[in-house]
């Protein structure tokens, strides 16, 4: 098992903004990127930086809102949260694998909270 260690949660006022990071320890990977799990809800796609195509994908809710990124030296992702909405909220989880995280992916961080309240 892979260790992925998310960090830079909290708690942000509606339009503020966040970033998230996540290392992986060990082992370089192809594909990185992250879900969220809201309060009573599936676990759902956010982000993804593949970096065999130099491909990002993003979900519609998060469009022009979040960016993803790489330090592939220090082999973190990034997940830069603005514009934040009380919708945001959830257990952000980081994600990796040799191929592709828009499938189930291998590798699963502990998860980190989001809380978007005035």
């Amino acid at each position: 098992q892979v260790p992925l260690v998310e960090s830079g949660g909290g708690l942000v006022q509606p339009g503020g903004s966040l970033r998230l990071s996540c290392a992986a320890s060990g082992r370089t990977f192809n594909a990185m990127g992250w879900y969220r799990q809201a309060p009573g809800k599936e676990r759902v796609f956010v982000a993804a930086n593949r970096w065999s195509d130099r491909s990002i994908d993003y979900a519609d809710s998060v469009k022009g809102r979040f960016t993803i990124s790489r330090d592939y030296a220090s082999n973190t992702v990034y997940l830069q949260m603005n514009s934040l909405k009380p919708e945001d909220t959830a257990v952000y989880y980081c994600t990796a694998d040799p191929r592709t995280v828009r499938l189930t992916p291998d590798y699963w961080g502990q998860g980190i909270q989001v809380t978007v309240s005035s």
